[in-house]
C-alpha cells in the first residue's frame, strides 16, 4: 500500500482550567503489540484519556474503514474505564483493529462512478483506489494519497484537521474534529466540521462504532443498553440479546458477534440519547448528539458493546456541516 500522507504534529501545551492536575503529554503506547504508535494523554482533572494520533508509518490504525482520528486507548473517569482494546488480533491494516469512539463515513465519495483502478475518497482516510473486484466485508484498500493531517495537542483536548483533494473524482474536503474533556466534568465531546473543497458535495451516512469496554469487562448479562424510544429490531443475527421495549440485555455471555438493526426513533435529536451501563461494576455512559439519527445498529462481540447511531452528513462547497456528540460518564447510584 502506497500512501503520500503529509503529517504535521503541533504539540501545544496550554494552561489548564481550575482543578486540572497535569498538562497534555506524549506517552508510551498502552498496547504492547504497537509499542511505537504515537499517543498522548489529556486530562481535565476529573477525567483522563490516552489518544492515538494518526500517522502513516507508525499509527495504531492504518486501515481504510474508519476515520484515523480520535481513537481512545483508555479513558478513566470516576474510578471507571470506558474504552480499550477488544480485538484479540492486532494488525494496523486490519479494518477493525481499532478502539472507540471512532467514526465510519459509510459511502466512499465517488466510488460508484469510479471504474476499477480509478480513485475516490474516504473521509478520515484519504484518496483510495477502486479494486477490480469488490471484496465482501471491509477490505483494506490501496491509499493513493493520505492527504495532510495536522494535529494540535492541548492540555485537555486534541484538534485534528484532515485535508484531502482528488480532482480526478471531483471530491475534496477539509475535516476538523476536536476531542475534548469538558472542564470540571466527567464528560467528553467530539466536535466535527466538514467542508467540501471539491467540485462535488459530500453526501454520506456516518456512524460511531463506539467499541465500549466498560471497566475491562466482557459482554455479559451485567451490561445493559437503553434508549428513550420504543425499540423495533430487524435483521437480527445471533440469539444472545434480549430485546425489550426500550433496552437491550444480554441473555448470556457473548461467544461470537451478534448484530441487529434498530428503529423506532424519531427525526428529533432528542432520540439520539443512548445509555450503556454495567450493573456489576457501576460504570455508566450516556451518548447524545445535536443531530437526529438516520439509522441505528447494535453490534457486539465477546469483549465490546457497540450501539451505533448514524447521522446523515451533507456538506456543499461554501456550506460546511457541523455536529457534536457528547459522552457523559457516571457511576450508578451516584
Amino acid at each position: 500500500m502506497r500512501s503520500a500522507t503529509r503529517f504535521v504534529l503541533l504539540t501545544v501545551v496550554l494552561g489548564l482550567s481550575a482543578g486540572s492536575r497535569a498538562a497534555a503529554q506524549k506517552v508510551a503506547s498502552p498496547d504492547s503489540d504497537a509499542p511505537n504508535a504515537p499517543a498522548v494523554k489529556i486530562t481535565n482533572g476529573v477525567a483522563t484519556a490516552i489518544l492515538y494520533l494518526p500517522d502513516p508509518e507508525q499509527g495504531y490504525y492504518r486501515a481504510t474503514r474508519f476515520d484515523w482520528s480520535g481513537q481512545i486507548a483508555d479513558l478513566q473517569a470516576g474510578g471507571h474505564s470506558y474504552f480499550g482494546r477488544w480485538n484479540p488480533k492486532y494488525d494496523p491494516k486490519l479494518h477493525d483493529a481499532i478502539m472507540g469512539p471512532v467514526q465510519d463515513f459509510v459511502t466512499g465519495q465517488g466510488m460508484e462512478a469510479a471504474k476499477p483502478g480509478e480513485t475516490f475518497i474516504k473521509i478520515g482516510v484519504g484518496v483510495l483506489r477502486k479494486p477490480a473486484e469488490q471484496a465482501r466485508g471491509f477490505a483494506t484498500l490501496e491509499i493513493v494519497d493520505g492527504g495532510k493531517w495536522s494535529t494540535q495537542v492541548r492540555a485537555d483536548a486534541v484538534d485534528f484537521v484532515h485535508e484531502v483533494n482528488d480532482p480526478k473524482s471531483g471530491y475534496g474536503y477539509r475535516y476538523t474534529k476536536t476531542v475534548a474533556l469538558t472542564p470540571g466534568k466527567p464528560q467528553l465531546t467530539l466536535t466535527h466540521r466538514l467542508e467540501s473543497t471539491g467540485a462535488n458535495p459530500i453526501d454520506t451516512q456516518m456512524y460511531n462504532h463506539n467499541f465500549f469496554v466498560l471497566d475491562g469487562q466482557p459482554s455479559v448479562p451485567d451490561v445493559e443498553v437503553r434508549v428513550p424510544f420504543k425499540l423495533e429490531a430487524f435483521n437480527v443475527r445471533g440469539d444472545a440479546i434480549e430485546i425489550g421495549s426500550d433496552r437491550l440485555n444480554y441473555r448470556k455471555p457473548i461467544e461470537q458477534a451478534n448484530r441487529m438493526q434498530l428503529k423506532g426513533f424519531s427525526t428529533s435529536p432528542s432520540d439520539y440519547d443512548i445509555r450503556v451501563e454495567n450493573k456489576k461494576t457501576g460504570a455508566g455512559v450516556r451518548i447524545t448528539s445535536d443531530r437526529p439519527m438516520s439509522d441505528m445498529v447494535f453490534w457486539t462481540s465477546p469483549k465490546t458493546t457497540c450501539p451505533e447511531a448514524y447521522i446523515h452528513v451533507r456538506a456543499e462547497k461554501g456550506r460546511p456541516m457541523e455536529w457534536k456528540t457528547t459522552y457523559d460518564f457516571y457511576s450508578l447510584g451516584k
